[in-house]
């Protein structure tokens, strides 16, 4: 790219809110125990083939945890929860949960058509009620450790 077109190029637009929904304490306990039991299996052929399934197994558990996480961004144009993403115009009413309340919105007043971003490991949901007429999808759920946060950002100033 030159320098001219570098000039001329739309800016791009910064994150106003962002959030990783990363596994809790508990998930990566989880995640050595499971791993320590390839030292369990493999032990009886050698204590080193024991190691080597523990060490095997507990990188591909992390890169497959690190990879699946997903990110919340919300930007003066877009908005982006795993791996959907729309413009903020078509953002309706957003609105947070909390404890039984989210526990209702992940179980029974959980429309069949939304798209969830949820993690059982964050109890908060936040909503997002989507208006865009082309979209048959009604609302966004998603796991938020953040939920005013989320609102507040996704209730600000959008670009026009």
């Amino acid at each position: 790219m030159s320098s001219d077109q570098a000039l001329n190029a739309t800016p791009v637009s910064t994150a106003t809110y962002t959030e990783k929904l990363w596994p809790n304490l508990w998930v990566w306990v989880i995640v050595v125990g499971l791993s320590a039991a390839g030292i369990l299996i493999f032990i009886p052929i050698s204590p080193l083939a024991g190691y080597v399934a523990f060490s095997v197994l507990l990188a591909a558990q992390v890169g497959v945890l690190i990879a699946w996480t997903p990110t919340i961004r919300v930007t003066d144009t877009t908005v982006q929860v795993g791996r959907a993403q729309i413009e903020r115009e078509f953002v309706g009413k957003v609105s947070s949960y909390h404890g039984d309340a989210a526990t209702d919105q992940r179980g029974t007043k959980l429309n069949g058509l939304a798209y969830l971003c949820i993690r059982g490991w964050i109890k908060p949901v936040v909503k997002i009620v989507i208006t865009d007429p082309n979209d048959t999808t009604p609302y966004w759920l998603t796991s938020t450790r953040n939920p005013e946060h989320l609102v507040a950002a996704l209730n600000g100033p959008k670009a026009k």
